[in-house]
C-alpha cells in the first residue's frame, strides 16, 4: 500500500489495533478483579463443603452403627436431585453464578435420630458440593478467558501494531522521496524556465 490513500487506511488501521490493545488491557484487567473475587467465592464454598462433608461422614458411621446398611437404603430417595444453575456474564465470558439443588424428600424412615441427622448432613454436603462445582467451574471459565484475552491482547501489542508502524514508516518515507523529488524536479523546471527567459 504506498500513495496518500494507503497511508491513511495504514494510520486507520493502526489507530484501531491501538484502539484494540486498550480495549483489550481494559477487559484482561476487569476479568483480573473478577477471578480474584470468584478464588475467594471458590475457596469459602471449598471449605464449607468440607465441613459439611466431614459431618456427613461422622453422621453416616453412627447410622450405619446404630442402624445398619438395610435401614441406610430404605432411607435414600427414590428420585434424583436436580440442580438448579444461575449464569452470569462478565465482559462476555458467560460462567455460573450461583448453584442450587432441591433434593427430594426420602420416604419417613423408622431409624435412629443419627439416621435422619445423617440424611440431612448428606442433603447439606450435597448442596455444598453444587456451590463448589459451579465456584470452581467458573474460576475454570474465566481463567480461560483472561488467558485468551492475553494472547490476544500481546498479539496485537507484539505483532500487528509493530507491523503496521514499520509499513507506515516505509509509505512515509517514499511520500518524502516522491515529495522530495517533486519540489526538485519543479525547482528544476523553474530554474530552466528562468535560463530559457534570460
Amino acid at each position: 500500500m504506498t500513495g496518500r490513500v494507503g497511508r491513511l487506511r495504514l494510520e486507520r488501521r493502526l489507530a484501531l489495533a491501538r484502539h484494540g490493545a486498550e480495549l483489550l488491557d481494559r477487559k484482561q484487567r476487569i476479568m483480573a478483579d473478577e477471578l480474584d473475587r470468584l478464588h475467594l467465592h471458590a475457596a469459602a464454598a471449598r471449605e464449607q463443603w468440607e465441613e459439611a462433608a466431614h459431618a456427613a461422614a461422622t453422621w453416616l458411621e453412627r447410622a450405619v452403627a446404630l442402624d445398619g446398611t438395610a435401614a441406610l437404603a430404605e432411607a435414600r430417595p427414590a428420585v434424583a436431585a436436580t440442580v438448579e444453575v444461575r449464569w452470569d456474564v462478565t465482559m462476555g465470558v458467560s460462567y455460573p453464578a450461583h448453584a442450587s439443588c432441591a433434593v427430594p424428600d426420602g420416604p419417613p424412615s423408622g431409624g435412629s435420630s443419627a439416621l435422619a441427622l445423617a440424611v440431612r448432613a448428606h442433603r447439606e454436603a450435597l448442596a455444598r458440593g453444587v456451590a463448589v462445582a459451579a465456584a470452581e467451574r467458573a474460576v475454570r471459565l474465566v481463567t480461560a478467558e483472561l488467558a485468551a484475552t492475553r494472547r490476544r491482547q500481546h498479539a496485537v501489542e507484539d505483532r500487528w501494531i509493530p507491523r503496521l508502524e514499520e509499513e507506515l514508516a516505509t509509505v512515509r518515507r517514499v511520500l518524502e522521496e516522491q515529495d522530495l523529488e517533486e519540489t526538485l524536479r519543479v525547482h528544476w523546471a523553474a530554474e530552466n524556465m528562468e535560463r530559457e527567459r534570460r
